[in-house]
């Protein structure tokens, strides 16, 4: 009987996603307080759309620099563990060797069983670092570009997702107060759909990941309108 190739699929764009997640989130809650907020004290809504712009801007660009920054820590930590571990299968044989042992053994392997893969990795130091790199240290290669990809990915989705709360002040600019409507029902249910979509990618249950996202965008929002109002009526 012929047998049927088994071919396995993976999801491997983690931290893409990460990325996605991080900048939409953002961009979709704090342009949307902002522009809640300004609703409850000015009445122009050209004022609102500078100020979200504004906002959209220089966050995408805070946040892609926070991005950059953290991807860059990472390749430089993984570099400098990995000189670690190079300098010690040289200097600190016999003692990365048990800590391979221990690995093994930790998978319920004899020491008869382990013997040759230990001597194979003194024949190949670069794959005994591989080893130790990610099975004592867990620390994974980082992809090349990573930090601009991460940068570029991060300052993309907050724009993204900035863009679709105030997107209503652009287009029924002559009523601020229609416009908040508009807005606060795309928003909402952009933020429904995108924590469902997160929830779907990263494992979680997706209808809880959507309702949590939308409680806190929803709340962020409420609590910046009714800052500003307080605030306004006082003036």
């Amino acid at each position: 009987m012929p047998q049927t190739s088994h071919t396995e699929h993976h999801f491997t764009a983690g931290e893409s996603v990460r990325d996605i997640v991080i900048g939409m989130s953002d961009g979709l809650t704090v342009p949307f307080a902002l522009a809640a907020g300004l609703t409850g004290a000015v009445s122009a809504t050209r004022i609102i759309v500078t100020a979200g712009l504004a906002e959209i801007a220089a966050g995408s660009i805070a946040m892609g620099l926070g991005g950059y920054l953290a991807a860059r820590s990472d390749a430089d930590h993984y570099a400098s563990e990995r000189r670690r571990e190079e300098r010690e299968v040289v200097e600190l044989a016999e003692t990365e060797r048990e800590e391979v042992a221990d690995v093994f053994r930790g998978y319920g392997l004899g020491d008869e069983e382990i013997a040759p893969v230990l001597r194979a990795f003194e024949a190949r130091p670069k794959a005994w670092v591989d080893f130790m790199m990610r099975f004592e240290l867990g620390l994974e290669a980082p992809q090349p570009r990573r930090a601009l990809w991460s940068a570029l990915t991060i300052a993309g989705a907050y724009v993204a997702g900035g863009l679709i709360p105030l997107s209503p002040y652009m287009l029924v600019a002559h009523d601020t107060g229609r416009a908040l409507n508009i807005s606060v029902a795309v928003t909402l249910v952009a933020l429904l759909v995108f924590g469902y979509v997160k929830g779907r990618f990263t494992g979680a249950k997706p209808w809880k990941s959507g309702l949590q996202t939308l409680l806190v965008g929803g709340l962020a929002a409420a609590a910046a309108f009714a800052l500003a109002k307080l605030l306004g009526g006082g003036a």
